[in-house]
């Protein structure tokens, strides 16, 4: 059975994807569901850490090079079996995006690749750490 590729997907930005707890972290984690996944392209999982830089234009045009990367040293002798979506921290640190924000990765019918982000309603947050957020398949 094959997955239809997605046009898109999006992700409520957690307090750890914006660096707001000040911990350190190897970007946003992208879960291992086969439809999420599919929005990117694939990776060599016998490869050690196979990556793929991803350009993605933002609604001013700038662009940004994010990479997207199979952490499966787990299988090399090491801990580590993730996929995550790193290089990020240069465009949310240039839209000011918080917690709570949505990042939206959409590509267009010649396989190039945006981002675009909705901000939070303006209230104040009340200043616990959210967990749980996820990517999510939508529909432009």
């Amino acid at each position: 059975m094959s997955i239809e590729r997605p046009q898109a997907i999006t992700k409520e930005l957690s307090r750890n994807d914006t660096g707001e707890t000040g911990g350190h972290q190897a970007g946003m984690l992208i879960p291992r569901d086969s439809q999420v996944l599919s929005f990117f392209p694939r990776l060599d999982p016998g490869e050690y850490n196979p990556r793929h830089q991803l350009t993605f234009r933002d609604s001013l045009g700038s662009k940004w090079v994010f990479s997207f990367i199979y952490y499966n040293n787990k299988f090399f002798g090491g801990t580590r079996n993730e996929y995550r979506l790193t290089c990020m921290t240069p465009f949310i640190r240039a839209h000011n995006l918080r917690a709570g924000d949505k990042v939206t990765l959409s590509r267009d019918e010649e396989n190039r690749f945006q981002v675009t982000y909705t901000r939070e309603k303006d209230e104040e947050s009340d200043g616990r750490l959210k967990l749980g957020t996820a990517w999510r398949i939508v529909n432009l």
